[in-house]
This record gives structure tokens, sequence and C-alpha cells, in this order.
């Protein structure tokens, strides 16, 4: 089973890498970019079979070291 975790930083925390492709954006002549949000995308290949096991897995893998849960969201895929 093939999952893939999307990690960003939440809403409320500032994103200096982001603003900072933001402002690359406009300086190659891209201003229309209002804002950027830069985060990560984690793909796994699972051994699990049963979806619902596997989901409530990489809940626990997030949580204990795939995001910092402190200052970013995940979303879990199946693909």
């Amino acid at each position: 089973m093939k999952a893939r975790v999307h990690v960003m930083l939440k809403d409320a925390v500032l994103d200096p890498q982001g603003e900072a492709v933001r402002h690359a954006l406009a300086t190659l002549g891209f201003g229309g970019v209002e804002r950027v949000r830069q985060g990560k995308v984690i793909d796994l290949d699972l051994a699990a079979t049963d979806r619902a096991a596997a989901e409530a897995e990489l809940r626990e893998m997030c949580e204990k070291l795939l995001a910092n849960t402190v200052i970013e969201k995940y979303d879990i895929e199946f693909v």
C-alpha cells in the first residue's frame, strides 16, 4: 500500500522560506503571487493491507516523527 503525507506549517506560523520563494518569483516577473507556503511531501510504501490500520499507523508516525505538530499540520493520502 502506498501513502503520501503532506506536511505544512500551520496557518498562524510564519513561513520565511515561503516568503523567500514569493520574493524570488516576483523578481523573476511573477508578480501576481500573493502568498507562498512551503511544505514537504513524504511518500511511503507500507506492508499493511488494511487501510484503517495503515492510516492509524501513519497518524502515529506523523505525531512521533514526520511532523512537528506544535507548528505543522499534516494530511494523509493513499495513492
